[in-house]
């Protein structure tokens, strides 16, 4: 890179309030069905300790529930249970050891809860799983819908009973900033209980949480107010939603943007824009998946809130990552299954994207090797040209 040039945009140092990620890109969280009684395991140490090894700005875990029976399945992530807090501290230390911010989604699976792996066709629990220890619990949500045909009924929360979940989520970002997050993401899409209120293709409440947008939007906006109050003011509260959630439009890019600009009054510092999920598995997709395919929606929600936003969706090349960031269509990218494939992505990009010194993302262990590998390359090609 020339002297005088400026570095790419992916990897200017972003602040979010007082916390300052070494460049702009985000592990997003990814669900791995691994966990231990809610708990992090050896195998989340260096699942996620690989991605901070290789040189991404922000690591998410992930999504992790607020309650026990929040989670999707009895492998899925939470952080209900004080004994939690260890177990993702170590991790945390990890990842900040090694350069990058740790951060935490937090959500519920309201009516999407009570069921298998996605491996396993994101099945209900039968009795038969209950005869091998896993049995079936009540799932909870806005109305007595099923997530789809054959899926179990929920309960519909009554108003004391959301009190208490909104409880639950200030009670586990209090736990997440003693686990050492320095980040925390509300969990607002992809068909879970908060979007299950969202949208009236899950939500027909007559009451003060159900109805028109500002009603369908209460919990959710209660829960950020929560979650923001309980979180040092120094630290970000993010956001992530379904811009569109596929179902002839019934929460559309219009509600998504009333959404955002409500939770940002409340205190949210970024909002990452992804879609689908209201029917079917979280992985239900209603955009054709072309690469960046969520980056209007980031893009929108930006352009008129203001807020900061996180493009995530097929972003797989340095320079498609560039140019979204160059056009002002988003403030972060997001990767997920390409890390799980390259977690050095970073570094590549790095040197893709012509940074001097791209190998210093690495630890020391590894750049030190790799630099001489590199200089001994330079001889044998000088050596070959001459």
């Amino acid at each position: 890179m020339p002297a005088n040039s400026q570095p790419p945009l992916l990897f200017t140092p972003i602040t979010l309030r007082g916390v300052t990620a070494r460049n702009r890109i985000v592990v997003s969280p990814m669900c791995q069905y691994s966990s231990a009684d809610g708990g992090p395991t050896d195998y989340h140490l260096v699942h996620l300790g690989q991605f901070a090894m290789g040189g991404a700005g922000i690591v998410f875990c992930e999504e992790t529930s607020v309650e026990e029976r929040g989670r999707k399945s009895y492998h899925c992530a939470g952080i209900y249970k004080d004994a939690h807090i260890a177990q993702y501290r170590r991790i945390n230390e990890f990842i900040r050891a090694h350069g990058a911010v740790p951060a935490i989604q937090i959500g519920h699976a309201g009516r999407k809860g009570s069921g298998g792996a996605p491996w396993e066709g994101y099945r209900p629990l039968t009795a038969d799983d209950a005869r091998h220890g896993n049995p079936p619990w009540q799932t909870v949500s806005a109305s007595a819908l099923p997530a789809s045909d054959g899926a179990p009924l929920p309960h519909a929360l009554d108003r004391g009973e959301i009190a208490q979940v909104v409880a639950h989520w200030r009670e586990a970002a209090l736990r997440a900033r003693d686990a050492g997050y320095d980040i925390i993401e509300v969990h607002a899409a992809h068909g879970y209980l908060i979007h299950q209120f969202l949208s009236p293709a899950a939500n027909q409440r007559t009451d003060g949480y159900g109805g028109d947008l500002a009603g369908r939007m209460r919990l959710c906006l209660e829960i950020v107010e929560a979650v923001r109050g309980a979180w040092p003011s120094d630290l970000p509260v993010f956001m992530r939603v379904s811009a569109v959630d596929g179902t002839a439009s019934r929460w559309n890019v219009d509600d998504t943007v009333a959404l955002v600009r409500a939770a940002q009054e409340r205190g949210v510092e970024a909002v990452t824009t992804s879609s689908g999920g209201i029917t079917g598995p979280g992985t239900a997709h209603v955009v054709p998946r072309l690469p960046g395919y969520h980056v209007p929606y980031a893009e929108r929600a930006r352009r008129e809130t203001g807020v900061k936003t996180i493009a995530v969706g097929l972003i797989t090349e340095p320079r498609q990552a560039e140019e979204i960031l160059q056009k002002g269509q988003a403030d972060l990218i997001a990767l997920a299954r390409e890390l799980l494939w390259n977690p050095h992505w970073p570094v590549h990009a790095a040197r893709e994207l012509g940074m001097p010194n791209y190998l210093d993302l690495l630890p020391r262990g590894y750049s030190w090797w790799l630099k001489r590998r590199e200089e001994i390359r330079d001889v044998t090609r000088k050596a070959t040209k001459a």
